[in-house]
């Protein structure tokens, strides 16, 4: 009978297992998107070819003065300055800037919207709650977002900005870096409560707010621990605003209490998870090496 149906329909007709037993990570859920990868995988360029929409995931979402001096700094790294002038330190080792253009945030989450409504199955991201905004984003991830038109942009916002940014601000992650991870989540009062103090397991990691201007929460706040000092500092999201920061840098996200936020948050390390030793400054790494792609093949290790 299965024969008869496509890819598409097939998808949204499995049948998910519990909550509990994602929560748990039971081996059958192990099971259950191993055994459906590549369904899944098809029914999304299924889906994806199937559309019709005049907005596209490429740099035209990416606030203007970000993209201009990203794109400057591709074609000559000496003017990368212009990047790191748009760049603030709201926490000692946390920096925070204006990624997405805010009046094409609508564009964007209405794409992101209409991929968590599609009824194909997708995977949460594991130790934080499950909802339909949470999901897995890079395709070594099992039932990730693997529609085509995603990973492009997925891709773009990672070899394009994230890196190049990151080698800016934190040299030593240079060789640590050539390997990716994302998921997205979504945090409202009725579901959450907070995120347990923690570090990541990556050598930076790219925390973006996908809220459309006038969408407000209360609390949800980032807090990041100043280790030399002791001290908090407890930081907010507005639109389309990221905050970029080592993985080893102790953070929790407080309880929000009104609203939602949404957030896509990107990881790169090395291979097999390497993150820099703590003894690398990376000082000698230049602009040129800066602002380039690597040439390491992707590999199979995901944190989870």
């Amino acid at each position: 009978m299965h024969d008869t149906l496509d890819h598409l329909e097939r998808a949204r007709s499995l049948e998910l297992p519990s909550r509990d037993a994602m929560l748990r990570r039971d081996r059958s859920v192990q099971v259950f998107w191993a055994d459906h990868r590549q369904l899944l995988v098809d029914a999304w360029a299924e889906w994806d070819s199937g559309r019709t929409t005049t907005v596209a995931l490429d740099d035209s979402l990416i606030h203007p003065p970000l993209r201009d001096a990203v794109a400057a700094a591709w074609a000559d790294p000496s003017t990368e300055s212009a990047v790191a002038d748009l760049i603030d330190e709201p926490a000692p080792g946390v920096f925070a800037f204006q990624l997405f253009d805010p009046e094409r945030l609508a564009d964007l989450r209405g794409e992101l919207e209409a991929m968590w409504d599609a009824g194909i199955p997708m995977r949460p991201p594991y130790g934080i709650v499950l909802n339909r905004k949470g999901a897995m984003l890079d395709l070594r991830s099992d039932g990730s977002l693997a529609a085509p038109s995603f990973q492009a942009f997925y891709r773009l916002l990672m070899d394009t900005y994230m890196r190049p940014i990151s080698r800016l601000l934190f040299p030593e992650i240079t060789g640590y870096d050539a390997q990716t991870f994302g998921f997205s989540i979504n945090d409202r009062p009725e579901t959450d409560t907070s995120i347990r103090p923690h570090t990541d397991a990556s050598s930076v990691t790219l925390n973006i707010n996908v809220n459309v201007p006038g969408e407000e929460f209360t609390g949800s706040t980032v807090d990041f621990l100043d280790a030399a000092t002791n001290q908090v500092a407890a930081l907010t999201f507005e639109p389309g605003t990221a905050m970029l920061h080592r993985g080893t840098i102790p953070h929790t996200a407080q309880p929000i209490t009104s609203g939602e936020r949404t957030n896509l948050v990107l990881w790169l390390f090395g291979e097999n998870g390497s993150i820099p030793p703590g003894w690398v400054d990376g000082n000698d790494v230049d602009a040129r090496t800066r602002w380039s792609t690597p040439t390491e093949p992707q590999g199979m290790y995901a944190p989870f």
